[in-house]
């Protein structure tokens, strides 16, 4: 059966009749079947208290025969009942055909076997994410690299720490690896950052990330010395203060970075432990009661590993984080895989609810993970992920350039592999499949950040990044954009790609020009921040879905190389909303695609006149 003959809900709004429900209540969930699937049957398959129950599902009268979202006039819409039992109550789809034929329907698409539970849709009653979070388009700024203030002294003459390397902002070039990496210091600081929010805000985002900005002894500041100040090289307190202050005027909001997993060998907890084996600090980190030695982060012996069994690393940890929402609206959380997570010891899932009930319901927490977050997603901890592993791996093996010439793919050996689009689809379908959808429109889809190679780099073409860039803003999650990725910045690695700002260098114009119009429009269309996702149409270089809001969907073709048109049953016309032409149905209701590429297009779907 092809995609778009497959009966399909994901979740979202249009499928759900409440995407928030509470212990008890009972929602109204729907199917949309074409009528090509020859269904004549539909059974709604929950699991309360462990324990499978079905529910016979109906037509729905109201929607069926309409065009719903635009298209799909012919197509069968059947509804059901769900009793919303359990935290996180899962639910399934059982279709029988006229031909005697059944399947199921899950999150991971239809199947004519027996399958377990884990892709199952959810329905999640821990309290939601905070509403504006939704809509929210990150901003990652690196501040080291990001812009010195006008009052900035020169970095010869400023006030550096003994272990800092002084660099020129425009013309020394970043150190990718080796002796100095950690220790190059271009001189950014918060203030730079506030003098250049028109660019930031012209941009088309709404919500500015900052890595940490605590006294470490190291630009990226991840092994922090305190919790309890600014670095002073940033500005301080007061910078801090003022950058909050002037993003909120703008009715944006501020994101910090904390590290839950460890601290830097410097900062005064660690330093009290390891001087005095009887101070309360002593059980904040894991010591060997012989040698004396000390648990690190990937055995890095300047980043010593916080215990979260100890209650007060809970309670500094948890106070911290409460304090500095005075001027942040929310977290990212560096190493949330790792954090509480020792050998036999894992707290992970507690310490990550515990975080969440220490913050208020309108502030963001979003953990980072580099490879397969969704065991921790979907527990009343993390809101979302980073989702490096359902968004930025299939990105980048989809569109990577002839040869990035790198020696891992996010740790894997080797380069960046060539996947084709039937490859990156079941991978994008594996990560969907195995959260909640309020999940997965909750984690940040990425395509490069500041430990990672450029978008530009993988992608070896402006023409490839900007198909990257249109699946980043049409694709459910939240839009992550790493400051310097719209001026066609480039990089090798996370070190590399750290280059500061080209303010008075050479930059790509057009391809900021491209952010700014295609984060617009996603700012314009509902459906791109609220609507669900249906694969319509995935060849080796061509993948067509559509994003599905209340009365209004929107139509999208990726490709990254040119092939042949192809054609696509709709029963609806294509306005373009970011395509050149307007595309309209035959005397069967097709739409015909063009296959030129690389590009992006967007069509908005409306009844055929």
């Amino acid at each position: 059966m092809r995609l778009i003959e497959q009966p399909h809900h994901d979740g979202s709004a249009l499928y759900v009749s409440d995407g928030a429900p509470a212990l008890g209540d009972v929602v109204t969930v729907w199917v949309r079947v074409p009528a090509a699937a020859g269904v004549e049957a539909v059974h709604l398959r929950s699991t309360p208290d462990g324990e499978p129950w079905f529910v016979a599902a109906e037509v729905d009268p109201d929607r069926t025969g309409s065009a719903v979202g635009g298209y799909g006039a012919t197509d069968v819409w059947w509804r059901a009942a769900l009793t919303v039992r359990n935290p996180v109550t899962n639910y399934r789809f059982h279709l029988r055909t006229a031909a005697g034929d059944t399947y199921w329907l899950t999150a991971g698409g239809v199947v004519g076997h027996e399958l377990p539970d884990d892709t199952d849709f959810r329905a999640v009653a821990y309290d939601a994410p905070p509403a504006w979070s939704a809509d929210a388009v990150l901003y990652q700024i690196f501040p080291d690299r990001f812009a010195r203030s006008a009052h900035a002294k020169p970095m010869a003459e400023a006030d550096l720490p003994d272990w800092a390397l002084p660099r020129d902002w425009d013309r020394d070039e970043v150190i990718g690896q080796g002796p100095g990496t950690a220790e190059q210091l271009f001189g950014g600081d918060l203030d730079g950052i506030t003098e250049h929010l028109d660019h930031i805000q012209a941009l088309g985002v709404n919500t500015v990330y900052l890595t940490p900005v605590f006294p470490a002894r190291s630009n990226h500041r991840y092994d922090a010395s305190t919790f309890d100040q600014v670095d002073p090289l940033l500005g301080g307190d007061a910078a801090l203060a003022r950058l909050a202050e002037a993003v909120h005027a703008r009715g944006m909001r501020l994101i910090g970075d904390i590290t839950s997993n460890h601290c830097g060998d410097a900062h005064e907890w660690f330093t009290r432990a390891s001087s005095d084996v009887d101070s309360a600090e002593r059980e904040m980190f894991y010591f060997d009661a012989d040698t004396g030695d000390y648990e690190a982060w990937c055995g890095v012996k300047s980043l010593p590993k916080l215990n979260w069994a100890s209650p007060l690393v809970r309670q500094r940890m948890t106070a911290v984080l409460r304090r500095w929402l005075a001027h942040f609206d929310g977290w990212r959380v560096d190493v949330a895989n790792m954090t509480g997570r020792r050998a036999a010891q894992d707290d992970a899932h507690e310490v990550a609810a515990l975080i969440r009930r220490a913050l208020p319901a309108d502030a963001m927490l979003v953990g980072e993970h580099m490879h397969d977050a969704t065991g921790d997603l979907d527990r009343d901890g993390w809101h979302g992920a980073m989702n490096y592993l359902g968004f930025t791996r299939p990105v980048w093996a989809w569109l990577r350039g002839d040869a990035p010439g790198f020696a891992n793919f996010f740790g894997t050996p080797g380069d960046v592999p060539s996947r084709d689009g039937a490859a990156v689809h079941a991978t994008m379908r594996a990560f969907a499949a195995r959260v909640s959808w309020r999940s997965l429109v909750h984690s940040w889809n990425i395509l490069d950040s500041h430990d990672s190679a450029r978008i530009r780099t993988v992608t070896g073409s402006a023409a490839r990044h900007l198909v990257a860039l249109g699946m980043q803003v049409t694709l459910p999650g939240t839009p992550m954009v790493y400051a310097g990725s719209e001026f066609g910045l480039t990089g090798w690695n996370g070190e590399n790609a750290r280059t500061p700002m080209p303010w008075k260098r050479d930059r790509d114009e057009q391809t900021l020009g491209a952010y700014r119009e295609l984060l617009a429009l996603r700012a314009a269309e509902p459906a791109l921040r609220h609507g669900g996702l249906r694969w319509l149409h995935v060849t080796s270089d061509t993948m067509v879905y559509l994003r599905e809001f209340e009365q209004n969907a929107l139509l999208v073709a990726a490709s990254r190389a040119a092939g042949e048109d192809f054609s696509l049953a709709l029963g609806a016309r294509a306005v373009g909303v970011f395509a050149a032409t307007d595309l309209e149905p035959d005397g069967m209701g097709r739409l015909t695609l063009p296959g030129d590429g690389p590009g992006l297009r967007v069509w908005r779907l409306e009844p055929p006149r």
